[in-house]
């Protein structure tokens, strides 16, 4: 089965994120890849999941509820959209077992279809726990993308220095020059 190229401007950040990213503007206009179970393959082989999980509707479906949830919690408060993280979760949990190699910890779902929205939620947590004012919206006027910000100072505003940080700073450059 070929799989179609990843057309989105960021790939590779944590899943939660990358979910997100399944939205992004391109001159002017929002494309989503997930509006069809085809581009559910591509997002499902760009994240290593497409062995174990089929690009189906019924997956389709609560990934987009799990996007819905985890945009809910970064942009609003986390208060208010615990609930639909939650729902999200409910439909699996981690199971510890002891292997040869030692101790390990593998997802379980009582409904396979809901293995990549769970483990997009259990991503965000995962998120939250190491350093959630490292979430960030990229900068970038009509950009749309979230980023985990890795910069060892953490100041990293854009989601793309190459797309984003060099529109901002050609902005500048340009209001700068009309000055003088």
């Amino acid at each position: 089965m070929s799989v179609t190229r990843d057309p989105r401007p960021l790939t590779g950040e944590p899943l939660a994120l990358d979910l997100l990213n399944t939205r992004w503007n391109k001159e002017g206009v929002t494309q989503d890849l997930l509006a069809d179970t085809e581009g559910l393959s591509v997002w499902l082989a760009s994240n290593g999941l497409a062995g174990s999980h089929p690009a189906d509707a019924a997956v389709l479906r609560h990934l987009r509820e799990a996007r819905e949830a985890v945009k809910a919690a970064v942009d609003g408060s986390p208060e208010q959209a615990a609930p639909l993280v939650d729902a999200v979760l409910e439909h699996g949990r981690i199971r510890a077992r002891l292997m040869a190699d030692g101790p390990a910890e593998e997802p379980e779902f009582a409904d396979p279809s809901w293995g990549p929205a769970w483990l997009a939620a259990r991503d965000y947590l995962d998120l939250l726990g190491r350093a959630p004012e490292r979430i960030r919206t990229c900068a970038g006027g009509s950009c749309i993308l979230y980023f985990f910000d890795t910069s060892r100072n953490g100041t990293r505003r854009w989601c793309s220095m190459a797309a984003c940080g060099n529109r901002a700073k050609a902005s500048r450059h340009y209001a700068r020059s009309k000055e003088n």
